[in-house]
């Protein structure tokens, strides 16, 4: 299965990135039992958030969408590091919980999300399917216009 998902990285031009280290006193991830839990991601490329902003001021649906794909390949990378390099032992994302800093009018967290779970899904297939929050926030750390966490069945 891992070979799998490395032929599926290396066909959507995805080079996962080595797991950002904490910003400030958390753990980048758990393992408890057969759970893995992955604290927040932000859009990080390159060592750096490649989204600022808020969705409905200066961030349209778009580049949104790209700062969720960037948290997914984040947690993707938090997940190998969690793994042992394994991403085989993913048995299924359960649930995807995404915060998107936006204006009080604006309403489309869910399609901005979808970059995440788009990416997600087609990584792993089957067993990238989750379930979902997409919620609108004030502002979140650093200015990243998107941060996701993760809940992921292991084996």
């Amino acid at each position: 299965m891992s070979d799998q998902i490395n032929a599926r990285l290396k066909e959507m031009g995805i080079s996962l990135p080595e797991a950002a280290a904490p910003a400030a006193n958390y753990v980048p991830y758990v393992i408890s039992g057969n759970l893995l839990y992955i604290s927040g991601q932000l859009p990080l490329e390159n060592g750096k958030i490649a989204v600022l902003g808020h969705l409905g001021k200066n961030v349209d649906v778009t580049t949104g969408q790209r700062a969720a794909e960037l948290c997914a390949i984040n947690i993707l990378a938090q997940a190998r590091a969690a793994l042992g390099g394994d991403l085989g032992r993913i048995k299924r994302v359960l649930k995807l919980n995404g915060f998107v800093a936006s204006t009080p009018d604006f309403v489309e967290q869910h399609l901005v999300l979808n970059g995440a779970s788009n990416l997600i899904a087609g990584v792993l297939g089957e067993a990238g399917r989750h379930a979902r929050a997409a919620v609108g926030m004030a502002a979140l750390p650093m200015n990243a216009a998107v941060e996701i966490d993760a809940i992921v069945e292991i084996a």
